[in-house]
């Protein structure tokens, strides 16, 4: 997969170069491209904004040199989904996540300022936000994105490891874990954790996937009972509640 990201800030990306996902990239998992808009202005300011017709606070992003950074862009990622990050846009999840993680390109529009001149949404594919507030730019939604999208690449964590601790169809949290020490401070690990009993452990991890989902989301937690007396999921549900980790809480 080759990611495209156009902002005005490309020294936010760095982060991307740490870590699980640092490693993944230098491995060849997939190609990121991040592009200055400010390299495709025509002034010597090289200004990117401008005061909004009608008037208004603040300034707007330019539709030209966005224009013209996607008509380079578009170039050399041909197949790129090209995706505006906007808190008018559809919420992210893991659901989008995993379909953005099949297509064989990304191309990603960081905003800053008021606002996108509204034309920009003419020629692209999808608009996104990554929760119910307001940023100061695109940038860190961006990062959000490509963080969850291309940790679910092929190759990019051990194989398996994915399914273990994303969100699912079930509506899940994931269970608590522990490692150790057994005791520290008078708080004990779970006996059945210690147990080695495989199918105990199990029992107990379900019900505790349950309990949290309860008490941290509900609303979670009603969509898991939708499902599970629904006729259509019920059956083989069995055989996966053993062995089919639930969604980890994001942590902080």
């Amino acid at each position: 997969m080759r990611i495209d990201v156009i902002t005005i800030f490309p020294e936010a990306f760095q982060p991307l170069d740490l870590s699980v996902i640092g490693r993944a990239r230098a491995a060849g998992a997939f190609e990121l491209c991040i592009h200055d808009l400010r390299d495709f202005t025509v002034d010597r300011h090289r200004k990117v904004d401008d005061k909004p017709f009608g008037g208004g606070v603040g300034m707007v992003m330019m539709l030209e040199p966005i224009h013209k950074a996607l008509e380079k862009v578009k170039k050399e990622n041909p197949a790129g989904r090209t995706v505006i990050l906007s808190p008018a846009g559809k919420v992210f999840n893991q659901a989008l996540a995993r379909e953005l993680s099949v297509e064989k390109g990304l191309i990603l529009i960081c905003g800053h300022y008021e606002e996108i001149d509204e034309r920009v949404r003419s020629f692209v594919d999808l608009e996104l936000s990554i929760g119910d507030y307001v940023l100061t730019g695109g940038e860190l939604a961006a990062l959000v994105v490509i963080d969850a999208v291309t940790r679910l690449l092929p190759g990019v964590l051990p194989e398996g490891a994915a399914q273990e601790d994303s969100f699912t169809e079930e509506h899940l949290l994931d269970w608590p874990h522990y490692t150790r020490p057994a005791q520290w401070r008078g708080l004990s690990v779970p006996e059945v954790l210690l147990s080695g009993d495989h199918k105990k452990i199990a029992a107990w991890r379900r019900k505790a996937a349950e309990e949290r989902t309860q008490r941290l989301r509900p609303d979670l937690r009603q969509k898991y009972l939708s499902r599970k007396s629904s006729p259509s999921t019920a059956e083989g549900a069995g055989a996966r509640n053993n062995e089919h980790r639930i969604a980890r809480p994001p942590s902080r």
